[in-house]
């Protein structure tokens, strides 16, 4: 036999053939299969599911045949969707959705759904349908003031949603989270009008507290004073009427006994005739006393 300018025996040509039998019998005949980490072989026996098989080594009969599944963790991306408020405001957000597949549900999955694990366009659509679900139950404010709770929210049907198909919400990102232009620049605007009305108030509360200070400042003063005062005026009494009460023992012990007043007398008149050297004034006043002339009878 000649093959171009080659000639081959036949019985080369034969062995050739034969060989070639062999390698497609041992392919279609081949009984190992292996299931990758994260994943799970979905057996199938002329396109029915008889069985799903762990990771690692699976040996099948040939009339079988093994399809790998992924449980993995996969990844969403849901650009600009979009939605309304119950004020009619529209709003966009973009998110990105993790979800694997529950093992449970391989086999529900497989056969409604994907033969690979990969439901990304099902949790794209199902997570557009939610936003604009939750969107609508909110004003454009409280979605603003509230979007730890609108997230939660978003979160929690979209878990619902997504089990329906047999995924699980691992987590939920959202990012560029925007109303409409026109609608960001009122409430800019707002936001801006808020924040100096504050700051009018702050500086109202501040001049306030100010003048309470000074007024608290001058009643403590005014009232140290008058304590003083009122200290002062007692003291001064105090000692006043300590000063008539001596008056008054002194003058109450002289009336009593007049006899003091009389020696007092006569012990100055005493000591002035010790000191007198016996000379008579030159020169006497009228009503002036003259020593010891008072001469009794």
């Amino acid at each position: 036999m000649e093959l171009g300018n080659v000639t081959m025996p036949n019985g080369l040509l034969k062995r050739v053939f034969i060989g070639i039998v062999v390698l497609v019998a041992v392919y279609a005949i081949w009984p190992f299969y292996s299931v990758p980490t994260g994943s799970r072989g979905v057996v199938t026996q002329f396109g029915k599911i008889v069985g799903i098989e762990g990771e690692g080594l699976a040996v099948l009969p040939p009339w079988r045949k093994l399809s790998n599944f992924s449980i993995r963790a996969e990844t969403a991306d849901i650009e600009g969707a979009e939605g309304s408020t119950s004020d009619t405001q529209p709003v966009k957000v973009s998110m990105t959705v993790r979800y694997s597949i529950a093992t449970d549900r391989v086999t529900e999955v497989f056969e409604k759904y994907s033969h690979d694990g990969n439901l990304s366009s099902y949790v794209q659509t199902a997570t557009q349908e939610i936003f604009k679900a939750v969107t609508a139950k909110y004003t454009a404010p409280d979605l603003i003031a509230q979007r730890a709770k609108v997230s939660s929210d978003i979160n929690a049907a979209l878990r619902d949603k997504l089990a329906l198909y047999g995924a699980q919400v691992i987590n939920i990102d959202m990012r560029n989270f925007a109303f409409s232009d026109s609608y960001m620049h009122a409430i800019n605007d707002k936001v801006t009008q808020e924040q100096l009305r504050l700051a009018a108030d702050n500086k109202l509360k501040t001049v306030e507290a100010e003048q309470k200070q000074k007024v608290a400042i001058a009643e403590a003063e005014a009232n140290a004073r008058k304590a003083q005062a009122d200290g002062e005026a007692y003291a001064n009494l105090t000692i006043a009427k300590a000063q008539a009460e001596a008056l008054r023992a002194q003058n109450a012990a002289l009336a009593q006994n007049k006899d003091v007043l009389e020696l007092r007398r006569i012990e100055v008149e005493k000591i002035k005739a010790e000191k007198w050297n016996g000379a008579l004034p030159t020169a006497i006043y009228a009503g002036a006393p003259i020593p010891f002339l008072n001469v009794g009878k």
